[in-house]
Parts: structure tokens; C-alpha cells; sequence
């Protein structure tokens, strides 16, 4: 689903990004786990093309990403879920769901409601279709921007540690949600600190520090038999 080779990403002359080669299969959970200033969002942000590489190239679907052609590859194939959530304060929460499949891939304007509705359901927040999303806390503000990555009905869904604006008691209803869409045939790649979501859903675990992806494997292997020293001192700080 996800082909990344030989990315590097410069910001000025600082090198956040280097040489990142990886794959992800269809249908598989990886996520993506490290120190801040590691790398991580951005190298989702690259396979989204929200941020533009440097160099090196990424495929989604066997398809090269492009600058010219990223609007079409959104369009077809990859949603991504935000920190920050990134609803439209001025649209209904119905609205924000349809936007994307009504303005974009031309769904009629009811079958766009009643998917919505079907998401919105699944994210237990049907009841609140009507509302504007400054009246939702922020676990419900990010469930409903989960119900519309959905909404787009794509086969890739990239997570930008959707947790990490979250007050602490507010997680674990975006944790649950996640966990879920765990369990279908999607393919998800999930940046977050939330280490035992990453025990429960992931099928690999990646470790990046510095720019580098420094350490891969199952879950089993990496929290209980991880191998180089910087993974190893990552989680004794971490994991209690």
C-alpha cells in the first residue's frame, strides 16, 4: 500500500528526514513511536505529500506521489487524522463529513448524509450531527475528524498522534475508536506516544530517532526484547 524509498527531508539546513526506506503492506497497523524531533510526523506528513520531500520518492497503491497529482491521491486513496483535529468551526459536524465526499469524489449529497451518519453512529456521536464543533470537547472533536477520514471510505488512514491535544481523561475514547478500525481491512499508520494502543494494535512497531528509523519489529519483540541501545533507553524512560 505504502512504498517509501530513500526519503530525505531538509528544513533549511537542518536534516529531519534521512534516507527513510519502508513499506507497509495492505491492511497492516504500523506505528510509528520515538523522542520528539525524531521525524515521525514528518515523515507521515510526507506520505501524505503535506510536506514535500526533499528527495527520494513515495508510492501509495503503486502510484508515485507528486506534487502535481497529491489532491488526486487524497482524493482516491489516503485520509489523514490531525492533532489539532482541523474541523471547520463554521460547518455542522454533518457538514464537516460531507464536505470531503460531496466536493471531492462527487457523492450525491444523501448517500454522503447517510454514510456520515453511519460513521457518526460508529464514533457513538449521531447525536450530535447538528452541533458545531466548538460546543464538542476535544475527544469528541477527535473522534468526529476519525468519523470523517472514514467518511472518504479510503483504504489508507494516516494518524498524526491524535492523541496528543487530548486532555488525559479524553484519550481513551479516541484510543477506543482506533482500536476498532483495528480490526478491519485497513491499512493504518499511526504516529503516537500511547504505547500499549501500540502493544494492542500494531502489527510492527518502528522506533525513529534522529531522523532514522533505528529499530523495527512486532510489538513482542520491541517491548520485551528490543535491540539497540537508544530503543532500549526510549522505553525504560517511558514504560513504568
Amino acid at each position: 500500500m505504502v512504498k517509501v524509498e530513500n526519503l530525505k527531508k531538509n528544513f533549511g539546513d537542518l536534516e529531519v528526514l534521512k534516507d527513510i526506506n519502508l513499506t507497509v503492506e495492505e491492511g497492516e497497523k504500523l506505528v510509528i513511536i520515538g523522542p520528539s524531533g525524531s521525524g515521525k510526523s514528518t515523515l507521515i506528513r510526507c506520505i501524505n505529500y503535506l510536506e514535500e520531500p526533499t528527495s527520494g520518492e513515495v508510492y501509495i497503491n503503486d502510484q508515485l506521489v507528486t506534487k502535481k497529482n497529491r489532491s488526486e491521491m487524497a482524493k482516491n486513496y489516503s485520509s489523514m487524522v490531525f492533532q489539532q483535529f482541523n474541523l471547520y468551526p463554521h460547518m455542522t459536524v454533518l457538514q464537516n463529513l460531507t464536505l470531503a465526499p460531496v466536493k471531492l469524489q462527487k457523492v450525491p449529497k444523501k448517500e454522503a448524509e447517510n454514510t456520515a451518519m453511519e460513521y457518526l453512529e460508529r464514533v457513538g456521536l449521531a447525536d450530535k450531527a447538528n452541533e458545531y464543533p466548538q460546543n464538542l470537547s476535544g475527544g469528541q472533536q477527535q473522534r468526529v475528524a476519525i468519523a470523517r477520514s472514514l467518511c472518504t471510505k479510503q483504504k489508507l488512514i494516516l494518524f498524526d498522534e491524535p492523541t496528543s491535544a487530548l486532555d488525559p481523561e479524553m484519550v481513551q475514547e479516541v484510543l477506543d475508536v482506533m482500536i476498532g478500525l483495528s480490526k478491519e481491512n485497513i491499512t493504518m499508520v499511526c504516529v503516537t506516544h500511547e504505547m500499549g494502543f501500540a502493544r494492542q494494535v500494531a502489527d510492527r512497531v518502528i522506533f525513529m530517532d534522529d531522523g532514522n528509523i533505528v529499530e523495527e519489529g512486532t510489538p513482542e519483540h520491541f517491548f520485551t526484547n528490543p535491540e539497540n541501545e537508544r530503543t532500549k533507553a526510549f522505553l525504560g524512560k517511558i514504560l513504568h
